[in-house]
């Protein structure tokens, strides 16, 4: 988001935090109102249109989110929709992708005030891992002539029980509700919002052999320094790396692994 728009969103997000953080509003129904809404903007073109007008007073269209929403959703919901229709919108799509990311951050909290939040991202990790070995899973979760119906059972068939609540909830508005992104790019800004929960980045680390708790302290411990902010480990197992550790942090790569030594050292030879 640019200029106007990000200025909305952070405004948004502080008000979310507030409503949460005080209990006035129960995170995880909050989430399922604010999933309607984008719901039914994403689908309104004209309604978001409309919403998003800046030749329109603020308060206008406060009343008439209130008039559509107040019997549909409770008042923290309709209060927090009607304030972001009050702020400024680059484009009227902004406002969509910004109830949806509050609507995830909602869930998050929930999950967050359960003690859960870090069980959530792991989970939403491992299922990205999944995602990416298996091809007919990948195909059949995102396949556009299959109804969300049928994707939300398959999801539940794979996730209930198995996997916290909310990663389950998380995921399946994802797979029903894509909105032209693809299920990976979906679950990485899944993990990241959580991260960002905590005021912490992403590490994504991959090792020959599964590491010692004391080896992810130390880990953590000195990505944390170096990044200047506390670090989530997303720990993932592949014998091809050898030895040694590889690193990524955004698109920063820390390379420890011994088959990225023996690759440079061969590049280096050739040259």
């Amino acid at each position: 988001m640019n200029g106007a728009s990000r200025e909305a969103l952070a405004a948004a997000r502080e008000r979310l935090d507030a409503l949460t953080d005080s209990r006035t509003a129960d995170a995880a129904t909050l989430a399922d109102e604010l999933a309607a809404v984008t719901a039914l903007l994403n689908r309104e073109v004209s309604l978001r249109r409309v919403l998003t007008d800046p030749a329109q007073p603020g308060e206008a269209k406060a009343e008439l989110v209130q008039r559509l929403l107040g019997s549909q959703v409770s008042g923290p919901a309709v209060d927090l929709v009607a304030g972001m229709v009050r702020s400024r919108w680059s484009q009227s799509r902004d406002l969509v992708d910004a109830l949806e990311e509050l609507a995830n951050t909602a869930d998050l909290t929930a999950a967050e005030q359960a003690g859960a939040l870090d069980d959530v991202e792991d989970e939403l990790f491992r299922f990205g891992r999944i995602i990416s070995s298996n091809a007919e899973l990948r195909a059949a979760l995102t396949d556009r002539s299959a109804p969300a119906s049928a994707k939300s059972r398959l999801l539940h068939s794979l996730l209930g029980g198995r996997a916290n609540a909310t990663t389950e909830r998380l995921v399946t508005r994802l797979v029903s509700a894509p909105r032209g992104r693809s299920l990976e790019s979906g679950l990485e800004s899944l993990s990241k919002l959580a991260a960002e929960r905590r005021d912490r980045m992403v590490a994504v680390v991959t090792s020959a052999v599964p590491l010692s708790d004391q080896q992810k302290q130390r880990l953590g411990d000195a990505l944390a320094k170096l990044y200047g902010r506390r670090m989530h480990l997303n720990l993932d197992v592949d014998p091809a790396v050898i030895g040694g550790i590889r690193v990524q942090v955004g698109d920063e790569v820390i390379n420890g692994s011994l088959a990225d030594r023996l690759e440079d050292a061969s590049r280096r030879l050739a040259s």
